[in-house]
């Protein structure tokens, strides 16, 4: 059942980085560094906020507190990224960080307590925190993307307009099993080998 939780876990934080990436996909390079307002994220900033997130809460997952004494939370709001390239490092180190630690998950230490900020937590409560923190974080990512793009954006959901033709074709399939997030992971395979 625990192996059923974690397959699950790492699935949605699939589905919410390939989110973030098709948003990043959309956009020119140095609109990644562009603010609503001074009191505003980029998508940039947003995605260093995560990153420093992903290092201080998954490195030594099992034993050291989630809120690493070296992490310095305040600069990670600094809107300080240059390029593209630097923003995809942080992201890609963050990510790989976080499924790092999902992969050494297995029955001898899921009952492990993991503690943030001196507060314990069993290690689903640990992953559900952090999985429902990113996503809200991919989600303001994709609407200043989708803010920017205006009338340009593609959809990463079901178009307006398009939910009768979506249900009519899910329907049409047999019941069968498969984590929701396959399709669309399959449908970014798709695009990236064209």
């Amino acid at each position: 059942m625990q192996q059923n939780y974690i397959d699950s876990a790492k699935q949605q934080f699939e589905y919410y980085k390939s989110l973030g990436e098709k948003t990043f996909n959309q956009l020119e390079d140095q609109k990644l560094f562009w603010q609503y307002n001074e009191s505003s994220n980029s998508i940039a900033t947003i995605v260093k906020h995560l990153w420093g997130n992903m290092l201080s809460r998954w490195t030594d997952f099992f034993t050291s507190d989630g809120e690493k004494e070296t992490r310095n939370r305040e600069s990670e709001f600094d809107n300080d990224i240059a390029t593209k390239n630097e923003m995809m490092q942080k992201w890609n180190d963050g990510w790989l960080c976080l499924f790092n630690a999902l992969n050494e998950i297995n029955e001898t230490n899921f009952t492990n307590t993991i503690y943030i900020r001196n507060q314990g937590h069993t290690v689903s409560e640990a992953i559900n925190r952090q999985l429902c923190h990113y996503a809200y974080h991919v989600g303001q990512i994709v609407f200043v993307g989708k803010m920017i793009k205006d009338e340009e954006w593609k959809s990463l959901s079901i178009p307006r307009g398009k939910s009768q033709t979506y249900n009519t074709e899910k329907f049409a399939q047999p019941k069968h099993h498969e984590h929701f997030t396959k399709e669309f992971l399959r449908k970014k395979d798709d695009e990236g080998k064209r």
